[in-house]
């Protein structure tokens, strides 16, 4: 059987606004309509791999209102094992999101009860975790949950991949016990303290393995991604062109395929290819964890899917 994925992180309900354009501070625009989704990084992230039709348990909390049980049933739902998801008092995480026409999205995530997601509580579900194929996790859990998250896989030798957002600073610590990192262009110079005209993607992937992270893949939205396993051993994988409507969990679906084809045997550039797939259809749909595709889905469109023709470095 098996080993499966167990994803640590976050829970929320996406409260979706969509309209022309992007309000600018101080600016009221008019939306065009309104949605509820099931979402969190870590949410999204378990229902994108489940979705594929690999076994994924989730570790996180909800709060003990009207949410926390949706919540849950959404998973479930989905094919997650929610045995890792505990209720605490207090509100669940929501993320308030603004969409515009051309699939562009701002996000406000307020954590609710993923902030009470401890050091503790990785102790806690030690069982599952020790026995997991690969761990993915992100940082709208705190961040020291994160970091004894990372000394527990690195003692138990399972990978864990950390999908570095939302965007800010991480001490080497954290880095060194990582298997991945796969942060977006905005998160990959946040990690580094740099701006972008100061190195290009590749020099950036090469500082994050300097800092102790033994693998890079730097997610490049619809041009693809960088994937360096070492030092000396980089490859650019084209995305796929596609006409976007909601860009919401469009790196959540791409975590949760690479983890999935990893464990199916793939070599990290035939995962970063999939991801890349999985990835290019949710941006094709509306919401968080409805936009993920089946494996089905996935295999129809990679038999038509067109490869991007954007240049990938800078």
């Amino acid at each position: 059987m098996n080993k499966p994925i167990v994803v640590v992180g976050s829970i929320n309900l996406d409260l979706v606004a969509n309209a022309a354009k992007l309000p600018v501070p101080g600016e009221t625009v008019f939306g065009r309509d309104f949605h509820t989704f099931f979402g969190g990084k870590g949410g999204n992230q378990a229902v994108a791999a489940a979705k594929l039709g690999y076994p994924v348990t989730m570790i996180g909390k909800v709060g003990e209102d009207a949410f926390g049980l949706q919540l849950i049933d959404g998973l479930r739902n989905n094919g997650v094992d929610t045995k890792g998801v505990d209720t605490v008092p207090g509100p669940s995480g929501v993320a308030l999101i603004t969409t515009d026409a051309k699939g562009e999205n701002s996000i406000v995530v307020v954590p609710g009860a993923n902030g009470h997601l401890r050091p503790s509580d990785i102790q806690q579900h030690k069982d599952i975790l020790s026995n997991a194929g690969i761990i993915l996790t992100q940082l709208e859990i705190p961040l020291e949950t994160v970091a004894a998250l990372g000394k527990f896989a690195k003692e138990h030798n399972v990978p864990l991949i950390l999908d570095p957002a939302p965007a800010q600073f991480l001490p080497a610590s954290i880095l060194r016990n990582l298997r991945w990192i796969t942060p977006n262009e905005v998160e990959t110079y946040h990690l580094l303290h740099k701006s972008g005209s100061q190195l290009s993607e590749s020099e950036a992937g090469e500082h994050l393995l300097a800092q102790g992270v033994t693998h890079v893949l730097l997610k490049l939205g619809p041009r693809g991604a960088l994937v360096l396993e070492d030092a000396k051993t980089r490859t650019l994988v084209p995305g796929f062109t596609v006409s976007a409507v909601d860009t919401t969990a469009a790196g959540d679906a791409f975590n949760g395929a690479f983890a999935v084809a990893l464990l199916r045997g793939k070599s990290a550039t035939e995962a970063a290819r999939f991801a890349n797939a999985v990835a290019a259809v949710s941006v094709t749909r509306r919401g968080a964890q409805p936009s993920m595709p089946t494996a089905a889905e996935v295999k129809q469109f990679l038999s038509h899917g067109q490869p991007s023709k954007m240049p990938l470095l800078t």
